[in-house]
């Protein structure tokens, strides 16, 4: 129970709060207990000073023998108990509130009290003390302040207020003390009301303050608890939660703080996700880049190591003149054709180290006519296609012009329209041809008599890649010829696409 309330902040609200009303609600009530009887009792005791010195003003102006009728008078107010008068020995005297015939009774009373003979006295009542009288002030005890006010108890346990006072009556030198006692009944049945109210009070201030304590630490606790919860919620990288209807005060701002530290913090994390996104994409495409490089080099060093082979092989023969080597004229022709293919493939792999290093077409972007392109290369492969008998149909308009580097432009038509020449068979067909669609040009080249497997088409594009796995340099080129096309219209913003179609094979692309 202590480890939960020690964990919860509503609890010790809660707690804290309840002990704080009860207590200041019942030190309230006890001090109002103390006080106000206390109150009470000074104003009891002021009321019966007020009458005391009323009375004492009129004693004085009165002899002793006439003064019966005023205390007579005085004792028969309500706020008067009863009235002690004490000689100057300290010897009690009988108040003169009785008729003549009480001098009998009162003259040696008086006798004691050294004030020689008897005054008269006027008929009345008794001495309303006469049988009440106190032993203990005439054993020598004498009070001496003025008007001083105490409560003390009569033997029925009902408390009284007593005050003394010193005269003199009119004609005498003797001095007298007056010693008033007023009613205090109210005192002891306020002290009991109390004491009776004290059980259903207590219970109505614990019932209050538990309210109040529930109250207060719900308004109190409630959104501390929410913002700890947000809190816990942040921590855990839940930053989804929607911001309710604010408060005004403080609170209301710190959690206005934290939805949006909230929402910054969701957005950073949105955009590192993106960038580290973005970053694996950037590594995987370098890795891949790295690994074509890798496998383009080792092709390159494959490729010209068979014609350097042969090169070698045959200038050693004829520096030896060893067998057919000895034929200088021959092999030296054929050497001089192996060198041919070299260099063109040295040029070809130049053309493919500016792709690589190019950024796109508008290094060297200018404006040009396809058609004038294509029937320049039809110029210089005229002779070759006679040979082969080959049928080359045209469907160009006029002129078709286009914006991109001339240049490599020209190396897709060279080597799309070469290779069709090349591959096509003896007497075949080639069909070129160039339409308007949807804001661009369809350039396609088709050639007849030869088809392509279709599980080599994924890799008819690639670096040193052959249909012809013999990679017989009669039967086949060097293997960058589609690549450079695929490359160079990738600059472009194209791509080339391959088919079989029912007479040949057909390549196409958009510029």
């Amino acid at each position: 129970m202590r480890k939960k309330i020690q964990e919860s902040l509503s609890a010790k609200v809660f707690l804290v709060t309840m002990l704080l009303l009860s207590g200041m609600g019942l030190l309230a009530y006890g001090l109002l207990a103390v006080l106000m009887p206390q109150t009470y009792s000074n104003t009891l005791n002021e009321n019966l000073d007020r009458l005391a010195k009323e009375f004492i003003s009129e004693l004085e102006k009165a002899a002793y023998q006439d003064s019966g009728g005023l205390f007579a008078q005085f004792l028969q107010m309500d706020e008067i108990r009863s009235a002690e008068l004490y000689a100057e020995n300290g010897e009690q005297v009988p108040v003169p509130v009785g008729p003549a015939e009480m001098e009998g009774q009162l003259a040696p009373a008086l006798e004691e009290a050294g004030l020689g003979e008897a005054p008269v006295l006027p008929s009345g009542q008794e001495s309303a003390l006469a049988q009440e009288a106190a032993t203990d002030a005439g054993e020598g005890d004498w009070v001496q302040q003025d008007a001083t006010a105490y409560a003390e108890e009569d033997g029925e346990g009902s408390p009284i207020l007593s005050n003394s006072y010193y005269f003199s009556f009119q004609g005498e030198k003797a001095r007298y003390m007056l010693k008033v006692y007023g009613e205090a009944g109210e005192l002891a049945e306020l002290k009991a009301a109390f004491l009776r109210v004290l059980p259903v009070l207590a219970c109505a201030v614990l019932g209050a303050s538990f309210l109040a304590s529930w109250l207060y630490s719900y308004i109190i606790t409630k959104p501390v608890l929410k913002i700890s919860r947000i809190s816990q919620e942040m921590s855990e990288l839940k930053l989804d939660w929607q911001l309710g209807s604010p408060r005004p005060d403080e609170l209301g701002k710190l959690e206005g703080s934290l939805h949006f530290l909230s929402q910054k913090l969701a957005a950073a994390i949105s955009d590192l996700q993106s960038a580290n996104e973005k970053l694996t994409e950037d590594i995987a495409h370098e890795k891949a880049l790295e690994q074509a490089r890798l496998d383009f080099f080792s092709a390159v060093s494959h490729e010209l190591k068979t014609p350097i082979t042969i090169i070698k092989g045959q200038l050693e023969g004829m520096l030896l003149g060893v067998g057919v080597y000895k034929d200088h004229g021959k092999y030296l022709a054929r050497a001089l054709e192996v060198a041919n293919m070299l260099e063109r493939m040295v040029q070809e792999l130049l053309t493919v180290s500016r792709l690589e290093t190019s950024q796109g077409s508008g290094d060297r972007a200018e404006r040009f006519d396809c058609v004038k392109l294509v029937q320049g290369y039809l110029g210089s492969q005229e002779d070759l296609a006679a040979q082969k008998g080959l049928e080359v149909h045209c469907s160009l308009p006029e002129e078709v012009f286009i914006s991109g580097n001339q240049l490599l432009i020209e190396k897709v038509f060279s080597n799309l329209i070469g290779n069709a020449v090349k591959y096509t068979p003896q007497g075949g067909e080639i069909f070129l041809s160039a339409c308007e669609k949807q804001g661009k040009y369809e350039f396609s080249v088709e050639n007849t008599g030869a088809h392509i497997p279709e599980e080599s088409f994924p890799k008819l594009f690639d670096a040193f890649y052959r249909v012809e796995q013999s990679r017989n340099r009669s039967t086949g080129g060097s293997g960058l010829g589609l690549y450079i096309v695929q490359k160079v219209l990738a600059q472009h913003g194209s791509v080339c696409t391959v088919e079989n179609t029912e007479k040949g094979v057909r390549f196409s692309f958009l510029l």
